[in-house]
Formats: C-alpha cells, structure tokens, sequence
C-alpha cells in the first residue's frame, strides 16, 4: 500500500477529511494600527534583547535608557493617537479577531500604565545614589546577576564594572504584557498576557545590589505567589470553557443571560450548568485578586516589596494594580454581569477585610517598604469598594483612582531610594528620625506622599477616595463605604505618625544621609509630587476623562 493511501486512511479513520480544493484558507484579520501601542513596545523589547548580545558592555546601558524611554513615549503618543481617534467612545471595538478590545477603558489604563512605566524607569537608571565602585558608577541592580551573592565570580564582576542592563528589556517585556491584560477580550489572551507580564518582574525582583540573598528570596515568594494565581486562573478558564463551550467574553456573556442562539452539541450536555460557571467565575477571581494583592491573597506581597530593588517594587507596586484591576473591571462588567448578585456578598466580605486588614496590621510595622506594601493592601479594599459598587460612576472612579495611587506609589519608592546609609537604603523606621531636620525638602515630599495616601483633602488621594466611596454608596454599598472610612482613619495614624517621626524627633548622629540624585530621579518625584497636587486641587477635567472612558465595549 502507497504512503498516500495510509495518509488517507489515517486521517477519515481520524475524522479528518481533507478540504475540497476549491475552498479558501482565510487569513486572520489584525488590525495592526490599533495595536499599535502593544506592537511598539514588544518590538523595542525585541531589540533591546539584540542590544544585550551585539552592543559592547560599555554602550549598552546609555543604548537601552534610550531606546526605553523612546519606546514607553512612542506608545503612550499612539494611545492618545487612537483615543483622538475616537477609539475610546465611539469607534470602541473588539480587535485581533476578537482577542483585544479597543475602548475607553482600555486606552485610559494603557495611558496610565506607559506613563507609570516611564517615570519608574527614570528610578531604574539611576547610578548616582551609591558611591562609585572601583572607578565605575552602580546602579540598583547586581553587577552579575548569574553569580552566587558573595563568590568570587560576583566581585570580579564589580570590580569590572559590569551593571545588568537586561533590566531595561524585561520591563518593557512586563509592560507589553500589562497593556494586553485589561484590554484582553478572551480567557487565553488575558492568561498569556497574565503570564508575559509576571515573568519579567520574577527576574526583576532577583537582581538586587545590595542584599542579594533577601531579593533572591523575594523572587522565589512572588514566584509561588504566581503560581498559584496562574493555576487558579487556569483551572477557571477550563470551567468557564466547559460552561459556555468558549473563551469569548462576549460568548460567555451571551450564555450567562441565556441569550444564545446557536449551541454545539459536543458541548450540549454540559453548557447551562450553573455549578462549572459558579466554581469557574470564582477561580478566575481569585486569580486576579492575588494580583491586586486583596486579603486573604496577599501572603508574601510584603516580603517582596521589601526584598525586590526599590525601583523594582515601585514599578510592580504600581503598575501591577492598574492592569489587574483593568482586567477584573472587564471580567465582572463584561463576562459575568449576570453573577452581580451571586458574587456581591464575597466582593464584600474581601473588600472588608481588605481595607480593614491592610489598615491595621501597617501599623506594626518597622520597615518602611514593608509599611508601604500594607498601604497598598489597604487601598486595593478602597479601590475594591468602587469596582463593588456595578455602576458606570463606579467604573470612572476606579480608572481615576488608579491613575492618581500609581504616580504616589512610584513617587514614594523613589524617595525611599535616596534615604542611604553604609548598607544602602535605610529602610528601618527608626532610621528616618529627625531626617526633616537634616534634609528638609526630602521629607517635605515624602509628607505630600503620605498625606496623599492618608487621603487629607487638598491631595489627589482625597479625591480618588471621594469618588470611589461616592460611587460605593450611590451603588447601595454605604456599609462598605463606613468601613472603609474607619480604615482610612487607622491608616492616617500610622502615615502621620512617620511625618511626625521625621519632623519631630532629634536626628542620630549616626543617622543615615540623604543621596543627591541625578535629574532622573529628581524628574520620577517632581511628577509624582505634581500629579499629587494637581489632582488634588483640580481633579474635575481628569474626573471627566475617566468619565468618558469608563465604558466597555461588549
């Protein structure tokens, strides 16, 4: 019998019968303008790989600042593009044939995504803070990250003067990943993109300076912590499947409200049934709420905040919410609307103890990256009460409060970077004492920061916790809404209390000292404090512009 024959049998024996000759194969449709801001990224990210393996070691690190910023400007210029293009209101549409939706949402967090991206890179290019080793100027990263912390591999690396200039690559692979995830309009493409983004910052958490075996540590906790997210999201996907017999949020939707029209018959006998869809949506959530970092979810996000190099962990700390919380916008809002009522009691019961855990175990704290990280767990409850709240003023007031929390959160890192003694940051509270009366600017703008957080009138965190709370309560959550203002009032206590540590208390004499930076650090806090500001005292246009874009394309 001919090769042929045995082809034939094997694929009808198979079920596969070859197509008629006649028939065309259709080639997808990508609309590669609206992608534009993805493509942009990826592309320079590609190219800042080829940087590492072809540019000479002394060139590259001035070759990838460049092509970085060039890159995170180039597409924040092509979101504003597309959203003067009327993408965002009335051209909304589901692009890449189906996979990525292009709307008001999704350009907004796009927006804000680059632009935190871009002021947190400044902090990653820093190399004036530590005092220059063997004639070379160092950054915040390890010389080698390949070496073990303390063997001879490494000091040879630093007296070299070698820096990690992969850093710059791996952060434009992570925001790459973080523009597709809110904006992904099927379960596959928000898990792949789930995965682009968490791999990168894996890595980043890695390669710290100072305290290799504490930022090694870091990674391997944020590691497992994805893992588990990854594996929650990916059992829900399979239900979800199961359930609806697709990945399209639309399709999902469509059988959630029982509107469907046409159902496969290989999946007949399980669509409809409400337990795969209960077990499915809540897995899913609960994948994303361990990327906001809600309670009970949030195990190790101190640890790693603490461990990963402080640029590292005000970028991730910043941007990391926006995207998640894109993406959970467009889960519950677009997929599973249907489930509002089956879901409000456990979006209630996280949010609580969101708010309410992250307020009160801050207060304990003696590390100031560690005291950071549980204010961010208590403004995930804050932001959880506006996404709780099923509205359209709902959606407009998490948009805005991520964008003015993520250029505090970025701001604040950064400040944190400059406070140094012999061992590099100092970290521990009792550190900063009297540091208003040794460096007077430096802890005037860490006490904007604060006060921003603590949510005092006059900053940008009051209005973005006005609005959400405002939203809460017009979408009958008032109980949440009394909650979460006991839960800022513990939370003022313990930013006040640093403010008062720092303007009230004698310095040490053996006290750590305050770095002067270069202009790029100096740039990453004068926009942080100005963002503060300026949202705080004129928030009404940007209100607006969340406003317009809080509505999804379905």
């Amino acid at each position: 019998m001919s090769a042929t024959a045995v082809h034939s049998l094997w694929t009808t024996a198979g079920g596969v019968t070859s197509a008629a000759p006649d028939e065309k194969f259709t080639a997808p449709v990508i609309e590669y303008t609206q992608l534009m801001p993805v493509l942009i990224v990826i592309g320079v990210a590609v190219i800042g790989v080829l940087v590492e393996a072809f540019v000479p070691r002394r060139a590259r690190y001035h070759t990838q600042v460049f092509l970085t910023v060039v890159a995170l400007v180039a597409a924040f210029a092509a979101v504003v593009g597309l959203a003067a293009g009327g993408y965002g209101t009335t051209k909304a549409h589901i692009a890449a044939m189906g996979a990525i939706a292009v709307d008001g949402p999704s350009l907004f967090l796009q927006g804000v995504i680059l632009l935190t991206s871009l002021v947190a890179v400044f902090t990653f290019a820093e190399r004036r803070l530590d005092p220059e080793s063997h004639g070379n100027r160092v950054d915040s990263f390890a010389a080698q990250a390949a070496s073990i912390p303390g063997s001879d591999s490494e000091k040879a690396a630093v007296r070299a003067g070698f820096t990690t200039t992969e850093v710059f690559p791996l952060v434009l692979f992570s925001v790459a990943g973080m523009l597709v995830f809110p904006a992904a309009n099927d379960l596959l493409t928000l898990f792949v993109a789930l995965e682009v983004f968490s791999l990168p910052l894996y890595l980043l958490c890695a390669v710290a300076r100072r305290k290799r075996l504490m930022s090694q540590e870091a990674a391997v906790k944020y590691f497992l912590l994805g893992a588990f997210s990854s594996a929650f999201l990916l059992f829900g996907i399979a239900l979800l499947y199961g359930y609806a017999g697709s990945v399209s949020y639309a399709q999902i939707a469509t059988v959630v409200d029982g509107s469907i029209q046409k159902i496969d018959p290989a999946l007949a006998d399980t669509m409809g049934n409400d337990a795969l869809l209960l077990i499915g949506g809540a897995m899913i959530l609960t994948g994303l709420l361990f990327k906001v970092g809600a309670v009970p979810f949030h195990m190790w996000t101190p640890d790693v905040y603490q461990g990963a190099p402080t640029p590292v962990t005000g970028f991730m700390a910043a941007a990391t919410k926006v995207a998640a919380f894109g993406a959970l916008l467009r889960l519950l809002y677009v997929v599973l609307p249907g489930l509002t009522w089956d879901l409000r009691p456990v979006m209630w019961g996280v949010a609580i103890v969101t708010m309410v855990g992250g307020a009160v175990v801050a207060i304990t704290q003696t590390d100031i990256k560690r005291l950071l990280a549980y204010s961010s767990i208590a403004h995930a409850g804050f932001i959880l009460a506006g996404v709780i709240a099923a509205t359209p003023d709902g959606i407009s007031s998490v948009l805005f409060y991520l964008g003015t929390y993520s250029f505090v959160t970025v701001g604040a890192f950064a400040v944190v970077t400059l406070v140094r003694d012999a061992g590099g940051e100092a970290t521990h509270l009792s550190k900063w004492a009297g540091l208003g009366r040794r460096s007077p600017l430096v802890a005037a703008v860490f006490a904007v920061f604060l006060l921003a957080f603590a949510g005092i009138p006059l900053t940008s965190g009051f209005s973005g916790k006005f609005a959400v709370f405002k939203a809460a309560a017009d979408g009958g959550a008032g109980g949440l809404v009394v909650v979460g203002v006991i839960s800022s009032a513990i939370a003022a206590f313990f930013y006040i209390r640093v403010i008062v540590l720092m303007f009230f208390s004698e310095p040490k004499a053996d006290g750590p000292t305050v770095a002067v930076p270069s202009p790029l650090t100096m740039t990453t806090i004068a926009i942080g404090v100005a963002v503060t500001v300026v949202l705080g005292v004129a928030p009404q246009y940007f209100l607006d512009l969340a406003g317009q874009a809080g509505t999804f394309v379905r």
